[in-house]
């Protein structure tokens, strides 16, 4: 039987001698940046969309006795005005990045994170009533019932810490504890 040259793992070969592992493949890059190892979009229920329309019928209704036309103008004119509004609350994201946590607008430097804790849904209640400090900065969305806590480190953070509402805590808390290696 011959001799392979390179094994599978790791590049020794079988006589004992070093040789070259193939080179690993490139980081692939997003479209909208570097690879994102963690992504959440904060979505709002589908009741909120329901809502919407529902309160479009009710102005169309409204309108009703002005005629058809008004009934209609009416109907979009709530769905221009709420439908924007409602996708906008709800199109928040949890993005981290290999050197970089971004939290809707603002990105945090993964070097600034401290520890991390996992809220359930009545530690997170606590957390955004009474526990809660005035300082912290907040990505905070009241129909997501858990969370994650992360502390903030460094002279430049005038907030003791970030409080995320998060459907997936767990998740998030290990990305970070492996980005942070």
């Amino acid at each position: 039987m011959p001799v392979n040259e390179r094994d599978m793992d790791g590049g020794l070969s079988l006589r004992g001698r070093r040789t070259e592992a193939p080179a690993p493949p490139p980081a692939r890059q997003c479209q909208d940046g570097p690879m994102h190892l963690y992504d959440e979009r904060l979505t709002v229920p589908a009741v909120w969309w329901f809502l919407v329309v529902l309160g479009g019928c009710l102005f169309g209704g409204l309108l009703l006795p002005f005629g058809p036309v008004a009934a209609a103008a009416g109907v979009v004119l709530v769905g221009a005005v709420f439908g924007p509004l409602v996708h906008r609350y709800g199109s928040a994201r949890i993005v981290v990045t290999p050197g970089t946590l971004l939290v809707g607008d603002r990105a945090i430097p993964i070097d600034d994170l401290g520890t991390t804790e996992i809220l359930d849904a009545g530690e997170a209640f606590e957390w955004r009533t009474y526990k809660a400090n005035a300082y912290a900065l907040l990505l905070l969305r009241g129909y997501v019932p858990t969370a994650l806590r992360v502390e903030l480190r460094g002279p430049h953070h005038r907030a003791p810490y970030l409080y995320l509402s998060t459907r997936r805590p767990m998740n998030l808390a290990t990305i970070l504890a492996f980005t942070r290696r």
